[in-house]
């Protein structure tokens, strides 16, 4: 069943989203070579509750065993579900970071893949259309349009550059439960899917590869690595459909303000 919100909950959805707009910016202060993953495991881990909210992802049940990390910190290959780690970050990497926060009721969800030191150009290519075609998926998250809308804007955008898109991982609904319906996959047929109804909250996210599409799930139970082990990118925001145009409730702004021009 996918479940509208009214207006005071779209605002309760905001402030849990704000809020990981916030930490990511947190997790963009501490970024560095020589960072382990555990490490910013545990920026997010304090900054989410020092604000009165509580990890969402931290104990989140899998087929097999619980989340064990506040955040998900996927590195170069790894597509996303990345389990925080001793892992020191090298000058070059990549690391896209998940953040769920769960706040008077209600989630937020929002991910941003980071450069480390010194990226080579192609891989920042990827990053940087990869959070371009996020916004084109937004941009098709409109009253009357269909699920399949924002997933076909999402894959031609990126196929058209000659990147591929992940199909075994989708967005989702959101709002008192994490993952909520309906799914939201980043490729589609225009047209297809579920109706776009006003007060539909979803979490956009595309996950594109440098390489071949097809990924790996390792034998830890959560992590998803491209099988090739060329690099992945993934960015996210949560939106509630309007008329006539989708509301980001997430925010990059706090990141961007962090990084400067230093983005990618």
């Amino acid at each position: 069943m996918i479940y509208l919100k009214t207006d005071e909950e779209i605002e309760f959805m905001r402030h849990a989203n704000r809020l990981v707009g916030r930490t990511l910016a947190e997790i963009a202060k501490t970024i560095a070579p020589g960072v382990t993953t555990l490490q910013l495991d545990k920026v997010a881990d304090t900054f989410i509750r020092d604000n009165g909210a509580i990890p969402s992802f931290l104990g989140y049940p899998g087929v097999h065993s619980k989340f064990p990390g506040s955040i998900c910190a996927s590195i170069n290959e790894q597509v996303v579900h990345g389990i925080p780690s001793g892992y020191e970050l090298k000058d070059g990497d990549i690391v896209s970071v998940d953040i769920g926060t769960f706040l008077n009721g209600y989630n937020g969800d929002s991910a941003y893949t980071f450069c480390v030191g010194e990226v080579d150009e192609e891989t920042k290519l990827l990053l940087k259309t990869t959070k371009e075609s996020l916004y084109k998926g937004i941009e098709a998250a409109t009253e009357g349009n269909r699920v399949g809308d924002i997933g076909a804007a999402i894959q031609q955008y990126c196929e058209k550059r000659g990147y591929s898109v992940v199909r075994e991982l989708v967005g989702h609904g959101i709002g008192r439960e994490m993952h909520e319906a309906p799914e939201v996959p980043n490729f589609g047929k225009r047209g297809y899917g579920p109706l776009l109804k006003a007060g539909m909250c979803i979490a956009i996210e595309p996950m594109i590869n440098r390489g071949s599409r097809n990924v790996v799930f390792e034998k830890d139970g959560w992590t998803v690595r491209t099988r090739d082990r060329k690099p992945s990118a993934h960015f996210e925001h949560t939106i509630a459909v309007r008329d006539g145009k989708s509301e980001i409730l997430s925010t990059f702004e706090y990141v961007e303000e962090v990084l400067g021009d230093k983005e990618f």
